[in-house]
């Protein structure tokens, strides 16, 4: 352009606009330097989902200036009163690779002989008479038992090592900063009150829930089943409660206080998990339309309650009464939240803080493994330098249809512990669809590349249709079913060929992801198809009773049941699965 060839008032505007150009600029950088940010992110709280996300972020980009904001003291004691003493592929991959805690799980955990339930038998007095579901060997990925004090030591141990700040208070408001300006972390220390500037705010405060309180998140989900929990300072070891020769010869290797052991009934479930200390913790989960909190909510309440509905449970309890530690309560502990991930306001919330749906399968560490996963990636990127609203907004909605699908599992389930032939098959395929699905796209990083790969996304959408489906057709069935065992033992693994084809296939990264993945939905969907045809072959002959027919005829309807059905036929002439997992109780006409 040539200026000298602009009229007088062509060149006046021009020069106002170039003026204003540079006093925008001027201003920018004066702004950028008097509200640069003290941290690059602040987490909100001191537990094992802020020491993961803190490590996580250095290990993905070592400059990133994080501090931790916690009002706990450290090192917390080992026998640390914190629910979630169990991990399962997903979250042991993520401490053992992922953050590189290999060495600390194998030496200072147990390793963890997968999950085993024992169902009601008259009047729960012998083990060997329950019903037991459980794996003979140990699967070949380990999981582990987590004394969760050591494990929060030794990861804030590495977190200090690899350049975390921690700062020790509580966090009284966090006030987000606008159009790109720091947030301001207000923090009080006894008397002393400091703020804390940074860029990112993730709360992981645990029940807490400081941004979901403070920006109107919480939302209910209508799971309202209840806890109590206590650590005895000694192994009780329930492997122990019989030495019944054949009881005893079922498990191959391993011991049963090796596994997360569930004592079931209608309506509720009572754990027992030995932990590297040496203690044990002892839990009581209940549904409130089975089982009102009242009857349990203290510890003398709770050992009466144990002693009408698990009486062995309660004998070997007796013994070690003067060592009980502690107890905690939780009531409705099922929460969600309508947000997790803003990627414009620069906020996240991981753990406890945002979603928790049961401690049944030990998922809340998976949660916080995914959900951490996708809170590095996009905090790293923006730091770096990218836009990344889009990409929240994406991992926002992936993330609670994600939690939606799980919440299933567990929402107007309880009702099945009582029914031990539905909850044993409800067992195979959870853990079966857990394998084939989430696990399987977590040990190829796939949940942090769903905004770059939408190809992803109708695999997720067919598949949380399906496991919806199954878990209705629990329900449907326990409904029609009777509560007396048909089996005295149902192996989880071995016996099981579909069961090792979708476990090794999530040890590792696939060489060919999209074919295995397109291999796994095929064979949940012929195992699907297996259950539904075996059930309703065996229910179709139950002439005389009419609620079982309408049943059975509301079966057939079904189309995606149908087509279920119709791939377990195809498949199972050419490429057969395993049976025997599917017990009934059909009373025949004679």
């Amino acid at each position: 352009m040539d200026v000298s060839q602009l009229n007088a008032e062509t060149r006046a505007a021009l020069a106002r606009r170039i003026r204003a150009q540079l006093a925008e600029s001027d201003t920018a950088a004066t702004t950028e330097s008097t509200h640069a940010a003290d941290h690059d992110v602040a987490v909100v709280g001191g537990g094992i989902a802020a020491l993961t996300l803190a490590l996580e972020i250095r290990r993905a980009r070592p400059a990133t200036r994080i501090v931790v904001v916690e009002p706990t003291a450290r090192p917390v004691p080992e026998v640390t009163h914190t629910v979630g003493e169990s991990t399962v592929e997903v979250s042991a991959l993520y401490l053992g690779e992922r953050l590189g805690l290999a060495d600390h799980l194998k030496s200072s955990q147990i390793r963890k002989m997968g999950l085993r339930m024992f169902f009601t038998h008259d009047d729960n007095t012998d083990i060997t008479q329950r019903m037991e579901v459980g794996s003979s060997s140990f699967v070949p990925q380990p999981t582990y038992q987590i004394d969760r004090g050591r494990l929060e030591n030794e990861l804030t141990d590495r977190a200090v090592a690899a350049g975390v700040q921690f700062s020790r208070g509580r966090v009284r408001s966090v006030e987000f900063g606008s159009d790109g300006l720091p947030h301001t972390v207000t923090v009080q220390n006894g008397d002393a009150v400091t703020d804390v500037t940074a860029r990112w705010v993730v709360d992981a405060s645990g029940r807490t829930r400081k941004l979901p309180r403070q920006l109107d998140l919480r939302q209910p989900n209508e799971h309202h089943c209840n806890a109590v929990w206590f650590r005895v300072a000694a192994e009780i070891d329930l492997g122990k409660w019989s030495d019944d020769p054949q009881w005893q010869a079922r498990l191959s290797e391993g011991d049963r206080s090796m596994s997360t052991n569930h004592l079931m009934g209608q309506g509720y479930w009572v754990w027992l998990i030995r932990l590297a200390s040496g203690a044990t913790s002892i839990g009581i989960v209940a549904d409130p339309a089975f089982h009102d909190m009242d009857g349990f909510n203290s510890l003398d309440k709770a050992k009466a309650w144990l002693r009408e509905h698990e009486p062995q449970c309660a004998r070997e309890l007796a013994k070690y009464d003067d060592l009980i530690r502690d107890f905690r309560v939780m009531k409705k502990y099922s929460h969600g939240v309508s947000k997790i991930f803003d990627g414009r306001e620069r906020w996240a919330i991981t753990g406890d803080a945002g979603i928790f749906l049961d401690p049944l399968y030990s998922s809340g560490l998976d949660l916080v493994a995914i959900g951490n996963g996708l809170i590095t990636d996009m905090v790293t990127r923006e730091l770096d330098g990218e836009d990344v609203v889009a990409r929240a907004a994406i991992d926002d909605s992936l993330f609670r249809s994600l939690t939606e699908m799980w919440l299933a599992i567990y929402r107007d389930q309880y009702t099945l512990m009582g029914t031990p032939n539905v909850m044993a098959a409800k067992v195979v395929w959870d853990i079966a669809f857990y394998w084939g699905f989430v696990g399987y796209l977590y040990a190829n990083g796939r949940f942090v590349t769903v905004a770059d790969d939408p190809e992803v996304v109708p695999y997720l959408e067919g598949l949380i249709e399906l496991s919806n489906r199954v878990q209705r057709f629990f329900r449907e069935w326990a409904a029609v079913e009777s509560d007396t065992a048909s089996a005295q033992f149902v192996d989880l693994y071995v016996p099981l060929n579909f069961m090792e084809v979708l476990h090794r296939a999530m040890m590792g990264t696939a060489p060919k992801f999209a074919e295995r993945f397109d291999a796994n939905a095929g064979l949940l969907r012929q195992v699907a198809g297996q259950l539904v045809e075996t059930v309703l072959a065996e229910k179709a002959r139950v002439f005389a009773d009419d609620d079982v027919m309408r049943q059975v005829q509301a079966w057939q309807r079904d189309p995606l049941l149908r087509d279920l059905r119709s791939v377990y036929r195809t498949e199972q002439a050419v490429s057969p699965i395993s049976s025997g997992w599917i017990l009934t109780n059909t009373l025949e006409l004679t």
